[in-house]
């Protein structure tokens, strides 16, 4: 046991390739079997496997209730230091249950999934590390992974990699609430849209979402926890970003990228941290960035607690699952539903909301709430909607948004609905005429 503990223990701020990086996660498990699961989510072109370790009081298994919360990083190869400040924040995590009040209970309470790299190909292939670009961003195929999703804005003609292909099948296939993703070359938090149009306000340079208030909320709470992101000055004097966060349209324009595709087909709510100027730094620098943004990966997992949660069942107790549950105000383009288990998730910060429970071919169930900032306690609001009219014969039909750019319809819906310039003069013309 002693030499499992210090075989997890071992973690030097240098880089980890990735038989270390392994090596390390196998023996992080094997020294902490109750509080981690490992698995590989699925490989890259070159066959690299795609780890992610699991911690929490629940490690192998969604319990009900319990937030899914997910780190990314590497996701360019050539972008190195979240992969190894997340490996040093699993050290903390299984090295301070326990002994920690504050991560003792973000652990019995949040199942938190962690993979260090998205692109172990792209990493390998950077021979020599630079601050700025190198082929290394790019996976074996020569695909930017932050340009492969499927876009809710445009058609995006991007080959789907097989290191996409796995993590579109990992966000299906948990119920992930809140995640991050972490990059480098910049010093921000990004955040929702990346694209956009002039249904989400492109025309104004900026691309909202439906919840564009927890965005903004989401990214301030890691960029005011961070030692130096909120002071926005950027990387150099053409570039600052006020408080240390901005809007991904309008830094720039990105299709096909993991933000959006989270929010909009995964139900999860995802920013992007840019975490250093320099995209491959020395690995002598390694532990000062790992103090810089410690507080804030802690702080930011905690947000996963925000909002309201609950179960939609049956007369029966029975959960229902694909019952549509949103806030009033602000629905999604693809509508948030109900897991197998019946659960939802809605991030939002504190307030007065109604929520509207929808079973299709039943009457909408509206709840009124009010909601506190629970983040502290871990928790966040529970409000389950019962359905008496609704038996356990009758369910609703599995549902999923095809992966086409929805936001498109909107902008042809709104298009059709508007008067043309041919409409106008005919009406002015016939009024005249009236007259």
């Amino acid at each position: 046991i002693l030499c499992l503990v210090s075989v997890a223990a071992a973690l030097d701020f240098k880089y980890h390739h990735t038989e270390e990086l392994e090596q390390y996660l196998k023996g992080v498990h094997a020294a902490y079997p109750s509080l981690t699961h490992l698995h590989s989510i699925g490989r890259s072109v070159e066959g690299r496997d795609l780890w992610v370790l699991v911690l929490g009081r629940f490690p192998t298994h969604h319990k009900i209730g319990i937030p899914e919360f997910k780190y990314v990083a590497n996701m360019h190869g050539d972008e190195t230091v979240g992969r190894e400040i997340l490996l040093h924040l699993i050290d903390f995590l299984v090295t301070s249950y326990g002994r920690d009040p504050v991560i003792t209970q973000l652990l019995n309470n949040t199942r938190i999934h962690i993979m260090p790299t998205m692109n172990p190909d792209g990493f390998e292939a950077t021979k020599v590390p630079d601050c700025y670009y190198t082929r290394g961003r790019y996976n074996r195929n020569g695909e930017d992974l932050n340009r492969n999703f499927p876009d809710a804005f445009e058609n995006n003609s991007a080959n789907i990699q097989p290191e996409t292909q796995a993590v579109m099948d990992w966000i299906k296939n948990e119920t992930f609430v809140l995640s991050a993703n972490l990059h480098g070359g910049a010093l921000v938090a990004s955040y929702t849209f990346d694209n956009g149009n002039p249904v989400t306000g492109s025309l104004k340079g900026y691309s909202r979402s439906p919840d564009d208030d927890v965005f903004i909320h989401l990214a301030k709470t890691y960029s005011s926890n961070h030692a130096s992101m909120y002071k926005g000055t950027g990387c150099d004097n053409r570039q600052t970003f006020p408080e240390g966060i901005t809007n991904g349209y309008s830094w720039y324009q990105l299709e096909g990228g993991m933000q959006d595709y989270n929010y909009v087909w995964g139900q999860c709510f995802e920013i992007t941290l840019e975490l250093s100027c320099c995209k491959y730094p020395p690995a002598d620098q390694l532990e000062k960035f790992w103090r810089d943004n410690k507080v804030a990966l802690i702080e930011y997992i905690k947000q996963v607690h925000l909002g309201v949660k609950g179960q939609v069942t049956d007369k029966n107790g029975n959960p229902i699952p694909n019952a549509i549950v949103e806030a009033e105000g602000r629905p999604h383009v693809c509508p948030y539903r109900t897991n197998e288990q019946g659960e939802y998730f809605l991030l939002l910060l504190p307030g007065t909301y109604v929520i509207n429970a929808t079973v299709p071919g039943f009457k909408s169930m509206l709840k009124t709430v009010e909601i506190r900032d629970n983040t502290g306690n871990f928790s966040a609001l529970k409000q389950d909607f019962s359905f008496p009219e609704v038996s356990d014969q009758i369910r609703s039909r599995a549902a999923s948004c095809a992966k086409i750019p929805l936001y498109q319809e909107l902008t042809r819906a709104s298009a059709a609905v508007k008067p043309t310039v041919h409409t106008l003069v005919l009406m002015t013309v016939m009024l005249v005429i009236f007259k």
